[in-house]
């Protein structure tokens, strides 16, 4: 039986009674691009995104029930914007009345988790993870958590942990909710890169693992336009505080713009259809030929990690050559990765990725190998830094944009970042240190933005 596809076909139908456009989009329906004629507004029975009781209410009812959550709402602004908006539910559900909102978080945060704190005046504390080398990865285990938190005079109102990361390592989700939870404290993760997680064999989604609030990119590992996204209730907090879709449309409608892509929605849409079909049997397949690449590349002499399922890491040093070097080297031989800093590059792989995919990347990197001297990893210290000023402050304050290497002793307004994957060396309202902006020049970053003295 075909899962109902409420927006789609909403869609289609108004399409098909040749209706003359006096609204919205000024397009009207002509192609240009070729996608116009489906795109739409809120015309009479579209329903609202940020206050839906119609189609989108019931595709989003739809895709709650496959992601197995007590309510599953629609973001056509990317897991940014969900993200922002479960920071705000977060703090509407669990924080005393009166007190600002206390929030832990891993320090490989996406900057728009800064940018929400500032818009929300949230002020976060940081985890710095086990043996941290690269600012990309912050491995919190269940430990490093438990020794934080004894370390704190007064206890967060919620963790924040980003997995998987953009490397692919993956948090111990569970064991980390087994904590929060012990202490009455609410677990949030940024799963922007993991929204596959949940159709797996066995599921590794943060939701099933113990998560309270989640964000996904749908648009990374789904076949869902660029855009669209999910934010995640589950069922203990909604037992908990009682039905959260209303609030959780309230929080998103703070940070959310009134004219959502229509063309997003009936991709999710149509995307719920896909995902209660064959998925899984293409995902489980996909990971079979991941698992048959990887071996034949470490046995071609090329060293990969594969942190998570769906994601390769490729040592680029080991062949003699940086990520960057490496990802010039494939763009010439027609593949283009997600991702390359000095030493790796990152493969993000789908059930959409073809057969002659696998054989040109296998290819093309068992060319590389053993062909060059391997390169020694170093890596800047990473420094803790010392806050100067609140995030808000900062973020909202005159600022004026500098060469990084005349920044030192200045204020950071804007978060230091190099993109992707956008994760701050310099959070706003941190000092800018000597090691800071050494720091901040290996990772290839030249200018700053800071308070205007």
């Amino acid at each position: 039986m075909r899962t109902e596809t409420p927006v789609y076909d909403f869609v289609t139908e108004y399409i098909e009674k040749d209706m003359t456009r006096f609204h919205m989009p000024g397009h009207k329906g002509r192609s240009f691009l070729g996608c116009e004629i489906r795109d739409i507004t809120e015309i009479e029975g579209a329903d609202y995104l940020l206050e839906a009781d119609g189609i989108i209410a019931r595709s989003e009812k739809i895709a709650s029930s496959l992601f197995g959550t007590a309510c599953t709402v629609y973001s056509t602004e990317g897991s940014t914007l969900a993200m922002k908006a479960m920071l705000k539910l977060a703090a509407d559900i669990s924080s005393v009345s009166g007190r600002q909102f206390r929030i832990l978080a891993g320090r490989n945060v996406h900057k728009s988790f800064i940018h929400a704190c500032a818009l929300l005046d949230y002020e976060a504390e940081w985890l710095y993870g086990e043996n941290p080398s690269s600012v990309y990865t912050c491995t919190v285990t269940p430990q490093v958590l438990c020794r934080k938190l004894e370390e704190m005079q007064e206890l967060p109102d919620a963790v924040f942990i980003t997995s998987p990361d953009y490397t692919g390592t993956m948090a111990d989700i569970r064991g980390l909710a087994e904590v929060c939870h012990d202490k009455g404290i609410l677990l949030l993760v940024d799963n922007a890169h993991g929204a596959y997680l949940r159709f797996l064999e066995e599921s590794m989604h943060p939701m099933d693992l113990g998560a309270d609030l989640c964000c996904d990119s749908a648009h990374k590992t789904l076949p869902v336009l660029t855009g669209g996204a999910y934010l995640h209730i589950s069922h203990r907090i909604q037992e908990k505080y009682g039905d959260l879709h209303a609030a959780a449309k309230k929080a998103m409608s703070l940070f959310a713009s009134t004219s959502p892509s229509y063309l997003i929605l009936q991709s999710l849409d149509l995307c719920n259809a896909y995902l209660s079909g064959t998925y899984r049997q293409w995902l489980a397949e996909t990971c079979i030929q991941i698992e048959k690449l990887q071996k034949e590349l470490e046995t071609a002499g090329v060293h990969i990690q594969r942190k998570e399922p769906c994601k390769l890491l490729v040592d680029c040093a080991y062949l003699g050559m940086s990520g960057a070097e490496a990802a010039v080297y494939l763009r010439k031989h027609q593949i283009e990765c997600e991702f390359a800093d000095q030493y790796d590059i990152v493969l993000m792989i789908t059930p959409q990725n073809e057969t002659r995919d696998f054989i040109r990347i296998k290819e093309a990197l068992a060319d590389l190998a053993g062909k060059r001297t391997p390169l020694q990893r170093e890596y800047p210290p990473l420094s803790i830094p010392q806050r100067v000023c609140s995030i808000r402050e900062a973020l909202l304050s005159p600022s004026i944009r500098i060469p990084v290497e005349t920044a030192e002793g200045y204020i950071c307004a804007s978060p230091a970042v190099s993109c992707p994957p956008e994760v701050p060396i310099a959070v706003s309202g941190e000092l800018l240190t000597e090691s800071v902006i050494h720091a901040m020049q290996w990772y290839g970053i030249s200018c700053a933005d800071v308070i205007r003295r």
